[in-house]
């Protein structure tokens, strides 16, 4: 299944958004390559960067979700955008949300674009190494 039959598979009202989100992930973030698997159990796009996951996009029951590794945790990036989409509910590294309304697609630029300048798999590989 491609990312585009995952969106396909989804609610009328939510298959513009996740196409939206979809197209400025790859857009903003030129590292990373789509594919749909499973992650947490669920089934979702998966965009990894040198085989390394990078972000998230999922539809479930209640709401949609998109994995953001680069705010894991706290970072600057997080706490930034926690106030720049006060709409959306964050987590650790993933900010759940209802609509278009709550991630509004000039923020979601901002934050693939902010998010582009952090390489995962660099991270991973240099905590491998020291190991």
């Amino acid at each position: 299944m491609t990312a585009t039959d995952y969106i396909s598979g989804q609610d009328p009202a939510r298959r513009k958004v996740l196409s939206d989100i979809h197209s400025i992930i790859l857009k903003e973030d030129s590292t990373v390559a789509a594919e749909v698997g499973l992650m947490m159990g669920k089934e979702m796009i998966l965009y990894k960067e040198r085989g390394y996951f990078k972000y998230g996009l999922s539809s479930v029951k209640s709401y949609m979700s998109m994995h953001v590794m680069p705010i894991y945790g706290g970072s600057p990036l997080h706490a930034r955008y926690q106030k720049l989409l006060p709409q959306a509910e964050f987590q650790k590294g993933c900010i759940n949300f209802r609509n278009e309304a709550e991630v509004p697609p000039d923020v979601l630029q901002r934050l693939f674009a902010d998010c582009a300048n952090v390489s995962i798999a660099a991270l991973l590989e240099k905590r491998t190494r020291k190991k």
